[in-house]
């Protein structure tokens, strides 16, 4: 297949259907041996076995980056080897099945179609999508919050900063909180940014970027009650889902009906960094004219021939030379994550060790978790840092926690300044047991004393 230039391009399902045969994902998860054929490890530190971390590493900060475990990385190697046995024929031929496959079992795991998720590289690369083929008018108005991700955040900054210039509003959220106030304050936000603007109310967009669990602090929000307030008042939603797969279990976005709603699968799913999903419904593939690069697969208006709208799904099939491995690494995580014992069980245990682990950490640090009824919580717990609150945030400040947890204890939980205090997060995983919980106490009783001693 050949472009205008007489460059070789990627041949599509549709163009390799009479040449194709069957080619089976041939990854098998194996280390020395097959894992389907073995048991997996309990729970706990006995999961270490599966990770390549450090022995001398205690994991608590898993949200951050993701862990890759030992079998899907066995199994990107194995598929590296393949594609570069022969790239052509993968990239021209086989390639596309696997990604078809991947985008097949992930909308399955969310509640959505096939054909309504495609593979970005990460949540920034697809929020950045969705926000700039937006078509802003003058007069439109995009909403963040206090707690927006800082990539975001400052593309939502970029939008606005940009001609036409759509207004930027900021959602003030403050933890610790409850669901019933955010609803609260949500609904009111909505409805002053709606009724405001004469004239203009009647024709502008407004557009909503909502997180589903905030990063920082790690929180689960409301945010299908959140969308469904946005749909009522005729606001675009866009959800920022980052740390949503392998951590939120039911998705279901066929009821919960987002605008749009990206999530990382290297966090919590246990995929190779970086590759996301980007889940748009099909009312609104007309919106998403061009990935970001524009990809050869575009219609142009100006094209002699153009049928347009696009096609969704092949826009993204093919953006530029990338390593795919990453993106065809789903597979193999959702398989790993089938014989660990599936979703439910997975996320029982960490959800309930983030609970527990929370409130121990808390006792022996003598402060208290943010939430202690538990209603924000997934498997990332918020604890306050015993440090004065005349102690405000400083760069000095940050690197001393910062140093002292990673260099000198060789462990880590994200720590953070919220809402006039100190705090870590916690990030509860399959391998994690309470005594991680221990360790990091005495490693953020160590750092807190320097930066009190700091202060001084």
């Amino acid at each position: 297949m050949l472009d205008r230039a007489g460059t070789h391009l990627p041949l599509t399902p549709t163009d390799v259907t009479d040449m194709k045969t069957p080619l089976s994902f041939e990854l098998a998860l194996t280390t020395d041996v097959e894992l389907d054929k073995r048991a997996a490890p309990s729970f706990g530190h006995a999961m270490h076995k599966l990770f390549e971390f450090d022995p001398s590493y205690i994991n608590l900060n898993h949200g951050a980056f993701g862990s890759l475990p030992m079998p899907v990385r066995v199994a990107c190697d194995k598929l590296s080897a393949r594609i570069e046995a022969n790239p052509d024929r993968f990239l021209h031929m086989e390639g596309v099945h696997h990604w078809n496959e991947a985008r097949t079992r992930v909308a399955e795991l969310i509640g959505a179609e096939t054909d309504e998720c495609v593979l970005v590289n990460n949540t920034s690369h697809g929020i950045a999508t969705v926000l700039r083929n937006l078509e802003w008018n003058e007069g439109d108005i995009i909403i963040g919050t206090t707690t927006t991700q800082g990539g975001v955040a400052r593309a939502i900054m970029y939008i606005g900063d940009t001609p036409p210039h759509p207004q930027v509003s900021t959602f003030d959220l403050e933890f610790p909180t409850s669901h019933a106030e955010i609803l609260e304050n949500w609904r009111e936000h909505v409805r002053r940014v709606t009724s405001e603007g004469g004239d203009l109310k009647q024709t502008r967009k407004v557009v909503a970027v909502i997180d589903t669990i905030v990063s920082i602090p790690g929180v689960r929000l409301p945010w299908k009650e959140m969308v469904a307030i946005c749909k009522d008042a005729g606001v675009w939603s866009v959800v920022d889902a980052a740390h949503s797969i392998g951590q939120e279990v039911d998705i279901n976005l066929s009821e919960a009906k987002p605008d749009f709603w990206i999530s990382d699968c290297h966090k919590w799913l246990f995929a190779k960094r970086g590759c996301a999903v980007l889940y748009v419904p099909r009312r609104n593939h007309h919106v998403i004219k061009s990935p970001i690069p524009t990809p050869y697969t575009y219609r142009s208006p100006q094209d002699e021939h153009y049928n347009g709208p696009q096609n969704f799904v092949k826009l993204f099939e093919w953006t530029g030379t990338i390593d795919y491995v990453p993106l065809l690494s789903i597979n193999a995580a959702l398989d790993f994550r089938q014989w660990l014992g599936g979703e439910h069980k997975i996320n029982e245990y960490t959800h309930n060790l983030a609970i527990a682990g929370g409130k121990h950490l808390a006792s022996l640090l003598g402060t208290s978790v943010m939430d202690p009824d538990g209603e924000l919580t997934f498997n990332m717990v918020n604890v306050e840092l015993p440090i004065p609150d005349d102690i405000k945030y400083s760069d000095e400040v940050d690197s001393l926690l910062l140093n002292t947890l990673m260099v000198e204890w060789n462990t880590y939980a994200a720590h953070y300044y919220h809402n006039g205090k100190w705090w870590t997060r916690c990030s509860a995983q399959v391998w994690n047991e309470i005594s991680d919980f221990e360790v990091l106490a005495d490693a953020l009783k160590d750092a807190c004393e320097k930066v009190v001693n700091f202060a001084k």
